[in-house]
C-alpha cells in the first residue's frame, strides 16, 4: 500500500475552484458537484447555488474533479 496516496491523486490543488470561479476559502456546495456529475460531459448546466459561475460547461475533467472532491469531502479524516 502506497503511503499518501491522495497527496499523490491531487496533481493541482485548487483547480476546480478556479474552473467554478469559487474563492479559494470556500467550500464547493454539495448540490453544485451533484449537479455537475449528474450532467453529461457537454453540456451547460445553471449553478443551483449563488456560489460562482452561474452557468458551467461541463468537461470531462471537471466531472472527473467534482467526483474526486465528493469521494475525499465523504471520508472521515
Amino acid at each position: 500500500m502506497v503511503k499518501r496516496w491522495i497527496q499523490q491523486a491531487i496533481h493541482r490543488p485548487g483547480r476546480l475552484h478556479l474552473d467554478l470561479e469559487i474563492p479559494e476559502g470556500t467550500k464547493i456546495p454539495m448540490t453544485l458537484l451533484n449537479a455537475i456529475i449528474k450532467a453529461k460531459a457537454g453540456d451547460t448546466i445553471k449553478n443551483p447555488t449563488s456560489v460562482g459561475k452561474k452557468k458551467i460547461l461541463v468537461t470531462r475533467k471537471i466531472e472527473q474533479r467534482a467526483i474526486l472532491v465528493r469521494n475525499l469531502k465523504g471520508m472521515k479524516r
